[in-house]
């Protein structure tokens, strides 16, 4: 995985509320989708585009990264929002309701060289998520829980078993190209225990973060999908156990009656340039 970053929260932000995008400057978000499509209404669309072209030049953003979703490219205006945001410089473009590679082909040849983004929320981008993954301008996944739900028809269970499938190939693409994948949106923004646990199924599911709709969710994510104290000591005693095998010749490494070969030591290091990333971010 070439970006680094971290991703643990990946906050929509309405692209036609000047103040919801001042506020979001100040947040402890590792990244922004902004969001012209299903949070900005039909007659302030054209208007939403304008906004965000000005706060995005207006900058302030920091470190997080910059997304922008558009509409469709087969809705009014997709296009439209598709050669603007080319313009408006962010991090990336994400196109929902990606069915194929194709759909990416299209949205290359209207932002040129900008770093694709696509939301996996149908049943045919399921089917079709190793070869979405495999796109060159690919660099992130989004699972759109919600639509995705709708088009199965499949009833809410706190497990998610209904979306299970569909959540597994996403990861399984994305972890075989080495792109970022985060998690849906958790409706319930008031239900922070609920949230906690649908934040660690994705976590333990190899998500790189989760999709939030509002500010209050941001703290619960942040901590999910960051190391945990443990988890980083541990890795360090790994790491340095491993390495003291290795230059005095003995046996095989043990670490709290484990046995700790290469593959430990290399989640050890990735857990640790996690944490380093994320303090990075805390200090920008």
């Amino acid at each position: 995985m070439t970006d680094q970053r971290p991703y643990r929260s990946v906050l929509y932000i309405p692209g036609s509320k000047p103040r919801a995008l001042e506020k979001a400057k100040t947040l402890p978000v590792d990244a922004i989708i902004f969001d012209l499509e299903d949070a900005v209404s039909a007659d302030e669309k054209e208007a939403a585009r304008a906004t965000l072209a000005e706060a995005l030049r207006a900058g302030g953003y920091g470190a997080r990264v910059k997304i922008v979703r558009i509409n469709g490219l087969d809705t009014k205006g997709g296009k439209d929002d598709a050669k603007a945001v080319a313009q408006m410089a962010p991090d990336a473009v994400l196109l929902p309701k990606v069915d194929s590679p194709k759909d990416l082909d299209a949205l290359s040849k209207l932002t040129g060289g900008l770093p694709l983004w696509a939301m996996m929320e149908t049943p045919l981008a399921m089917l079709n998520a190793a070869q979405i993954s495999a796109h060159p301008q690919l660099a992130g996944m989004v699972m759109g829980t919600n639509d995705l739900a709708k088009e199965l028809q499949s009833r809410f269970r706190s497990d998610r078993l209904p979306l299970m499938a569909g959540l597994g190939l996403c990861v399984l693409a994305a972890k075989a190209n080495g792109i970022i994948i985060v998690d849906g949106v958790y409706n319930a923004f008031k239900d922070d225990a609920g949230l906690k646990v649908e934040c660690d199924q994705g976590r333990d599911m190899g998500f790189d973060g989760k999709t939030l709709i509002h500010p209050a969710q941001v703290d619960i994510a942040n901590t999910a999908f960051a190391p945990s104290e443990e988890e980083i000591d541990l890795a360090r005693r790994q790491i340095a156990a491993f390495e003291e095998v290795e230059a005095t010749g003995q046996g095989v490494a043990v670490v709290d009656g484990k046995i700790v070969e290469n593959l430990h030591v290399v989640t050890a290091q990735q857990i640790l340039s996690k944490a380093k990333a994320i303090a990075a971010m805390a200090e920008v």
